[in-house]
C-alpha cells in the first residue's frame, strides 16, 4: 500500500544532516572507485590489476574491523566520524601527486604510479573499517525505534542515489577533466561532506571504554551474530553472492575491449546497477515490504545471479546496461531487507560491533569480489569469469535458503 510515512523521518533535523553528509561522502567514494578502476586499467591494460585494487583495501579494512567496532561502541561518534573523514581526505589528496606530476616532473613510469595508487588504497582501508559501520550505528540514536525501518530505507536510498550519481559522474569527469581534475573533485566532495557532520550532536557511549576488555568486546560481537541465525544467514548470503557476482569490477574491460564505448559509456555502464537500486529503493520507500521478506531476499539474490550471467554473455551495450540495471534493482531489495534485519535484531550496546562484523562481510564481498573477478578473468577469461560468478551466486542462494530456515521464514 502506498504511504508517505517513511518521508516523515526527514523532519528530524539531525537525521537530515547525517544523510546529507553521507550522500556527499558516498558520492566521493563512488567517483573514486570509478576513477581507480579506469586509471589502473589505463596504466596496466590488465584485468588482474583491477582485482588488486580490492585486495589492497580489503586486507587492512577487514583486519581492523573488529577493533573498529569496539572503538565505535566506546567512543563519541561525531568526533570519530570527523577524524576518519579528514584522514581519508589527506590520503586521497596524495593521489594528486602522480596524477599531476607523475610522468612529467617526477619521471615515474606506469608501474611506479600503479604501486603508489595501491599503497594509498591500502591505507584508506583502515579509515574504511571505521567509516563503514559508524554512520549506520548513529541512526538508532537519532530516530525513534518505531521509525527505524523507514530511516534504514532512506539511508539505503541516500547511499544508492549517491552511488549512481558518483559512478556516472566519475565516468563523465574522467571524460571532461581527465584524471587529475577528477582527483581534486573527489577531495573537494569529501571536505564538503564534513560540513554536515559538524552539525551533528555528540553521541557518547553507554559504557566507558576502560570498563571493557578489548578482546572480550570483539568476541561478543562475533558471538551475537553467530547465535542470531537471521543475521548470520543474511550476511553470508550477501557476502558470497556479491563475492562471486562482482561483475562490476570487469566493467572497465567490457567498456574498453568488448563493448568499445569509451570513458563516457563506461560511466553509464558503471552506474547502471546503482540506477536500478535507486529506483527500487525509491519505490520501497513508498510501498514497503510487508511480509515474506526472507523469501523475497532469497529470490532477489537468485535473480541477481541470472542477470550477471546475462551480462557476461551480452555483446550489446544497451542489453548489458539493462541487465546491470535489473541486477541493481534486485540487489537494492536485498540491501533493504538485510539492513533492516541487522538493525532490528541488534541491541544498542553492541550495535557498533555487530555493524563492524557486517562491514567485514560487505567489504569482503565487494573488495574480495573485485579481487576474485581479477583472478578469475586471468584464469578463465573475462566473459567466462563473469558467467562463472553469476552461476555461483545462484548456488549460494539455493544453499542458504535450504540450510537457514529462520532466514527463509523471516518477517518483520
Amino acid at each position: 500500500m502506498f504511504s508517505l510515512e517513511p518521508i516523515q523521518t526527514l523532519k528530524i533535523r539531525e537525521f537530515r544532516y547525517l544523510m546529507t553528509g553521507r550522500f556527499f561522502l558516498v558520492l566521493s567514494f563512488r567517483m573514486l572507485a570509478t576513477l581507480m578502476g579506469w586509471w589502473i586499467y589505463q596504466l596496466t591494460h590488465d584485468p588482474f590489476a583491477i582485482g588488486i585494487i580490492g585486495l589492497s583495501e580489503v586486507i587492512p579494512a577487514v583486519s581492523t574491523a573488529l577493533y573498529a567496532g569496539h572503538v565505535i561502541d566506546n567512543s563519541e561518534k561525531k568526533r570519530l566520524l570527523l577524524i576518519c573523514n579528514y584522514a581519508y581526505v589527506f590520503l586521497i589528496a596524495l593521489l594528486a601527486i602522480p596524477a599531476f606530476y607523475g610522468h612529467d616532473s617526477l619521471h615515474l613510469d606506469n608501474r611506479h604510479i600503479t604501486y603508489f595508487i595501491y599503497a594509498i588504497i591500502f591505507f584508506t582501508g583502515f579509515c574504511r573499517a571505521f567509516l563503514g559501520p559508524i554512520i549506520p550505528s548513529m541512526i538508532p540514536k537519532i530516530v525513534p525505534r518505531e521509525t527505524l525501518p523507514n530511516a534504514i530505507t532512506l539511508n539505503q536510498g541516500t547511499f544508492l542515489t549517491a552511488s549512481v550519481t558518483g559512478h556516472a559522474l566519475g565516468g563523465f569527469m574522467i571524460h571532461w577533466i581527465d584524471i587529475p581534475g577528477t582527483v581534486l573533485v573527489v577531495v573537494g566532495l569529501m571536505i564538503f561532506s564534513s560540513v554536515f557532520f559538524w552539525m551533528l550532536n555528540k553521541h557518547h557511549p553507554e559504557i566507558k571504554e576502560k570498563e571493557i576488555n578489548v578482546l572480550q568486546s570483539m568476541r561478543e560481537g562475533i558471538a551475537y551474530i553467530y547465535k542470531t541465525k537471521e543475521i548470520l544467514g543474511a550476511l553470508c548470503l550477501d557476502m558470497f553472492a556479491v563475492l562471486f557476482g562482482g561483475a562490476v569490477a570487469m566493467i572497465p574491460v567490457y567498456a574498453t575491449d568488448i563493448l568499445k564505448v569509451g570513458s563516457e559509456g563506461f560511466g553509464l555502464l558503471n552506474a547502471a546497477s546503482d540506477i536500478g537500486s535507486m529506483c527500487i529503493i525509491a519505490f520501497l520507500a513508498f510501498v514497503p515490504l510487508r511480509k515474506n521478506q526472507g523469501k523475497i531476499l532469497l529470490f532477489a539474490v537468485a535473480g541477481f545471479g541470472l542477470c550477471i550471467i546475462g551480462f557476461g554473455l551480452s555483446k550489446l551495450y544497451w542489453l548489458s546496461f539493462g541487465l546491470l540495471m535489473l541486477s541493481g534493482m534486485l540487489d537494492g531489495i536485498s540491501v533493504v531487507i538485510r539492513g533492516t534485519i541487522v538493525q532490528l535484531k541488534t541491541p544498542e550496546y553492541i550495535r557498533g560491533r555487530v555493524l563492524s562484523v557486517n562491514s567485514i562481510f560487505i567489504m569482503s564481498s565487494n573488495e574480495m569480489g573485485q579481487f576474485e573477478s581479477g583472478v578469475a578473468a586471468k584464469l578463465l577469461g573475462v566473459v567466462r569469469s563473469v558467467v562463472f560468478g553469476g552461476t555461483m551466486t545462484l548456488l549460494v542462494a539455493l544453499i542458504v535458503g535450504t540450510t537457514v530456515p529462520k532466514l527463509r521464514k523471516m518477517k518483520y
